[in-house]
């Protein structure tokens, strides 16, 4: 695994930062919980995470030069004092993205996200790359959400379109066919669902027929896609994509592949925003597997907390996907739940608040056993 940043000797000084400033990120590390803190909140030795049941206590400043990315650690305190020494802009800049990181994330579809919420698959297709087939007809899809509620899913995101690599599109009236039925039955009985598209002509509908969340691989960018959200007041959730399914793996390349994703996602939120849709209803997802590198991959889990900066709730999906199966001995889907496991628990472990799996019963145990261990820190 190659690593997305160079290091450098110490925090950078005396620049000319007015034309930087769009350069310069910054990623918490060094994040601690329950008491801990607590601690390092009150004796101003660290910043709150999202709710607050995490902090970080050090961070690494991140500095595009060209096509290298200059990565400097230091301590919090040591990091407040060098944005206040390098001037009111630095300053400004580095207090938005801490303020954004710290600020408590409202309830999202409803949810309070104050502990991991885990959003159930449904996948109404016969080509999905794990549970192809299996929730084809609309009442297996549906007992098999209810059991998923059962288990602990505090979302289902219902699919009708696979976007797996090399997938092919599917028409809307297929996709509305097959997701319809089941987002009906679930929202008859006050279940949170999301339906996972990337067309408009599906979002509407299925928003009408009760789902609370619009999840778009494409990050609400195809036609009319923004509109349709915007009208609709769903939550929605902004993954990032690079291509398209049919050609997304062929050959993904970035400069900086968490910085690239991370500007892309920031230029969505915004425009989500002058569309009409609030800060508030977003949560954003990097895109675990979707034009990505197994390097682009590892590391995006290495630089999750980065995305705490853009002042939105965080979705990890790593399940079963074929980035496990690469970092481990290439094993089938079906096998590789103990790799989703590390993966989403190193998520948590970032401050993610939202775990997308297949397998819920499993998630809900390793997640509990967490909670417990995170909250006696």
């Amino acid at each position: 695994m190659t690593s997305a940043f160079r290091r450098s000797s110490g925090l950078p000084r005396g620049l000319e930062w007015q034309d930087k400033l769009s350069s310069l990120y910054l990623l918490p590390s060094g994040i601690v919980s329950g008491e801990q803190a607590a601690a390092a909140v009150i004796s101003g030795n660290g910043w709150p995470i999202a709710d607050g049941q995490l902090a970080f206590t050090a961070g690494a400043v991140l500095l595009r030069d060209g096509a290298q990315t200059w990565l400097a650690m230091a301590s919090y305190s040591e990091l407040v004092d060098w944005a206040n020494s390098e001037g009111e802009e630095v300053a400004r800049h580095m207090g938005q993205l801490v303020r954004r990181m710290g600020a408590r994330r409202p309830d999202w579809a409803g949810l309070a996200l104050d502990r991991p919420v885990i959003m159930g698959i449904v996948n109404t297709t016969p080509d999905s790359f794990s549970d192809g087939g299996k929730n084809l007809d609309p009442q297996t899809a549906i007992d098999h959400a209810f059991a998923m509620v059962e288990a602990g899913a505090r979302i289902i995101d219902v699919g009708g379109e696979s976007t797996r690599p090399g997938a092919a599109a599917v028409p809307h009236d297929e996709e509305l066919a097959r997701v319809l039925p089941v987002i009906r039955a679930l929202a008859e009985k006050d279940v949170v669902v999301s339906i996972d598209t990337r067309h408009a002509a599906v979002m509407g509908p299925a928003v009408e027929a009760g789902a609370r969340i619009i999840n778009d691989v494409t990050a609400l960018e195809g036609e009319g896609a923004l509109e349709v959200a915007a009208r609709s007041g769903a939550a929605v959730c902004l993954m990032h994509m690079q291509g398209e399914p049919q050609t997304m793996q062929a050959d993904p390349a970035y400069v900086c592949a968490p910085l690239d994703i991370y500007d892309t996602l920031a230029a969505r939120i915004v425009a989500c925003e002058a569309a009409g849709i609030p800060r508030a209803k977003i949560a954003t997802d990097p895109g675990i597997g979707f034009g990505k590198t197994v390097d682009h991959n590892a590391q995006l889990f290495a630089s999750l907390a980065l995305y705490h900066g853009l002042g939105c709730p965080i979705l990890l999906g790593a399940s079963r996907k074929s980035v496990i199966a690469k970092m481990s001995k290439g094993e089938g889907p079906g096998d590789r739940l103990p790799g989703t496991l590390a993966a989403h628990l190193s998520g948590l472990d970032a401050g993610a608040q939202i775990i997308r799996v297949h397998d819920v019963v499993e998630t809900v145990q390793a997640v509990k056993v967490w909670l417990s261990i995170r909250s006696a820190s």
